[in-house]
């Protein structure tokens, strides 16, 4: 098989930096060697079939961004990335592997959701991927199939506590998945609003002729995802679930999750760069109906509250435990712009997946998180949350060849005409300049991007089975 070696970086890991060569046979790491080793007398810079010089760069694990939304269907529209367009833009930007969500919809078997998504994604990814199981029906029959998900393959599955008539499960019936989860050992992701009492600000807001935006962020109040986020706590408590509530965003919600760690209980929290660099005044605020750029759910938090320090801080203090994207994106023409005139009718989503790794460097970069915790929260963590560390997530003999080199003395301009591979008529980052550059990309030992190139291909990605959480308390 072709080998491949890395000479000259420094190689990051979530608990520390060394000096080392890393030496790849086909699809595996097999190697990490003193600079300039030899192996049974070989000079392996001479006999490898491609010497690829890191001198001055990082060289860390691929990112897994364990949480993305391709094709998904949603507001009477669908994500505008496919899995071909949306895993191309994540290699670009450092993403090695996703996590994407299989939706079951009202009516709909559970299985058969799934092998939609299969069908959707299988030959099309340029990188690796693997499925959350969104549940959207929960009954008998759905719950029976929750127990068969492991074979599977997919050790976690979604509730939402929001959108009524949509996604939403009242508290009776996600209190029976939480106690299959429990059972069968599947982690429960949540999204934490609380939907009805939404559903009535929405309402009343519309009636009092508050129509932009701006009022997407004032109807989804922090105050309701605070209560949407204990009662999950509390009903995991009640049934030993472990919990992981995806894309937090306001301080509050924090708070009860880094409460009921302090208890040892298994509960964990997830945010996103949007609730890191973006906020209601500056993004959602913005004059007309350019806001409808950035309407997602959970929405961006008010900038003079301290929402977005707090989250950076969250992350430092591993309150938060890992970033992903929610990436589901949607183009403002043909798309958005069916919110005009009625903010509820915004397809919810930003655009994110290329960009994860540039701008949690530049939170290296400003000194808000160490490089470790750079490398900890984009890749091993969500490895080991979601049963892949060992294979991925980590640079060690064994593991699949997914390495990042990024050079810190690079430069990345974000936006629509510079750096931008989504299948979107706009950025949500249009503007943003990064401290550091992702040079080369490889995936399963393959270089994908390289000196500004893209060398992959769709169908490069393969499904991966996943195990049980490895983060578990």
């Amino acid at each position: 098989m072709p080998t491949t070696l890395i000479t000259g970086g420094t190689v990051v890991s979530s608990t520390g930096r060394t000096s080392a060569d890393i030496l790849i046979d086909g699809e595996r790491i097999v190697a990490l060697l003193e600079p300039g080793s030899t192996v049974l007398g070989a000079n392996l810079a001479e006999t490898a079939d491609t010497v690829i010089d890191a001198t001055g760069k990082y060289v860390v694990p691929g990112g897994i961004d364990a949480h993305t939304h391709m094709s998904m269907p949603f507001g009477g529209t669908t994500a505008s990335d496919d899995f071909e367009t949306g895993t191309r833009a994540a290699a670009w930007g450092g993403t090695t592997t996703i996590i994407d969500f299989a939706v079951q919809k009202f009516g709909e078997r559970l299985q058969d959701s799934l092998a939609t998504w299969h069908k959707m994604a299988e030959g099309q990814c340029a990188i690796d991927y693997s499925f959350h199981q969104i549940v959207g029906d929960v009954n008998n029959a759905s719950l029976q199939a929750l127990r068969e998900l492991p074979n599977e393959g997919i050790t976690s599955y979604k509730l939402f506590m929001a959108y009524p008539g949509v996604f939403y499960s009242d508290d009776a019936q996600i209190l029976r998945a939480m106690q299959t989860g429990a059972e069968t050992g599947l982690m429960t992701m949540m999204h934490a609003e609380n939907g009805p009492a939404i559903d009535v600000l929405v309402s009343q807001l519309l009636e009092q002729g508050k129509t932009d935006p701006y009022y997407h962020g004032i109807a989804r109040a922090w105050q309701l995802e605070e209560e949407a986020t204990h009662r999950a706590i509390m009903l995991a408590d009640l049934t030993g679930a472990p919990l992981y509530v995806v894309h937090v965003s306001a301080k509050q919600a924090v708070a009860q999750l880094a409460a009921a760690r302090d208890r040892g209980r298994n509960v964990f929290g997830e945010t996103c760069p949007q609730y890191l660099y973006l906020s209601l005044e500056d993004q959602l605020g913005a004059p007309g109906f350019e806001g409808a750029k950035w309407v997602c759910s959970t929405p961006l938090r008010a900038k003079e509250d301290h929402h977005q320090d707090h989250m950076w801080q969250a992350l430092r203090t591993n309150d938060i435990q890992m970033v992903a994207t929610d990436h589901c994106p949607f183009c403002m023409k043909g798309q958005k712009d069916m919110g005009i005139g009625d903010f509820s009718k915004i397809p919810n989503g930003i655009g994110s997946v290329e960009h994860r790794m540039d701008l949690m460097y530049q939170g290296v970069a400003d000194g808000k998180i160490t490089l470790e915790r750079w490398v900890e929260i984009t890749s091993t963590t969500p490895a080991r949350m979601f049963g892949l560390y060992g294979r991925k997530g980590v640079l060690a003999p064994g593991a699949d060849a997914d390495v990042v080199i990024y050079d810190p003395s690079g430069h990345t301009s974000i936006g629509l005409n510079k750096t931008h591979h989504m299948n979107m008529d706009h950025s949500a980052w249009e503007g943003y300049e990064i401290d550091g550059h992702v040079d080369t990309v490889i995936s399963r030992g393959k270089v994908v991007i390289d000196d500004g190139k893209y060398l992959g291909r769709k169908g490069d990605g393969r499904f991966v089975r996943r195990d049980p959480c490895q983060y578990l308390i």
